[in-house]
């Protein structure tokens, strides 16, 4: 554990290469635990928007910003990790700089972000917020530009997750329903929301057809989900036909097409459901 010498220029040498030694163990361990490649890289922000779907942005102006809410760079991605500790020597002297200058007590200005959710992005000031980081701050000044988008994501979302998120985005502008709604349909292989997508605009020309009315696009949205998804998907769960490690919808994906595929039907009956129960035939989409 390092101790300061009340000298800022030493101090701020002392933080960076406690910085960069805070990284190296945090890589060995991620090894050593196995976790995927890109888990602590940090994520470009022009990547994430285009799976996510930019929608508009609004300026929001000066905000207290939780520095462990920016995960992500516009332009300064291979510099710092996920965390925001320095991944490069190159930025060795601005950092210990800035730093020393935090430890003189002299004021920063604000740095800008960009918000997406409630997960930041830098613009500017990508040192200021490792510097800040590195000194245990809690949040910083920052000038914020909300952008919105098409779909959500959380605050693990990796850089591996964006094809993911950008199908999701697609099947969503096929099938348009309200943010409650669509909290509700998950998919953890991102073909399957294509597939999903036909399987909806089927189920609507089905639909349309036997209430004798051209159905849009949200209002087939909105029945498939109300009259087939959400109630389907309750007696799926209440018959335990959603496995370990699957979402709501994975479910309803896999036991659909398991369904079609055996019986010929887009009917969901109990006894639809208990003659599948009893079927051995693999659980897996064809």
């Amino acid at each position: 554990m390092s101790v300061d010498t009340g000298f800022p220029t030493s101090d701020a040498q002392n933080d960076f290469q406690r910085a960069r030694r805070q990284r190296a163990l945090r890589e060995l361990g991620r090894r050593l635990r196995r976790e995927p490649d890109d888990v602590a890289l940090i994520l470009p922000f022009e990547e994430v928007v285009e799976a996510l779907g930019r929608v508009g942005e609004r300026y929001l102006g000066l905000r207290s910003v939780p520095l462990d809410s920016i995960i992500g760079s516009v332009d300064r991605t291979r510099e710092f990790d996920r965390s925001f500790r320095p991944a490069s020597r190159r930025v060795r002297g601005r950092w210990e700089r800035i730093a020393a200058a935090q430890r003189r007590g002299e004021s920063m200005p604000p740095i800008s972000l960009y918000r997406v959710g409630e997960l930041h992005f830098v613009r500017d000031g990508h040192h200021r917020v490792s510097v800040a980081r590195a000194l245990k701050r809690i949040d910083i000044d920052a000038y914020v530009t909300e952008v919105t988008t098409r779909v959500g994501m959380n605050g693990d979302i990796r850089l591996s997750d964006l094809p993911l998120k950008s199908h999701e985005r697609l099947f969503f502008e096929r099938v348009p329903l309200d943010p409650e709604r669509r909290e509700r349909v998950r998919l953890s292989d991102r073909w399957n929301y294509a597939k999903l997508a036909e399987g909806v605009e089927a189920w609507g020309f089905r639909a349309s057809q036997e209430r004798r009315e051209l159905m849009d696009r949200p209002a087939v949205a909105r029945a498939w989900f109300d009259d087939e998804y959400a109630p389907v998907g309750q007696m799926l769960e209440e018959g335990g036909f959603v496995e370990p490690g699957e979402t709501a919808g994975d479910a309803y994906m896999r036991v659909a097409s398991r369904r079609y595929r055996l019986l010929r039907t887009h009917a969901w009956t109990p006894e639809i459901l208990e003659q599948l129960r009893h079927d051995t035939t693999e659980l897996t989409l064809p």
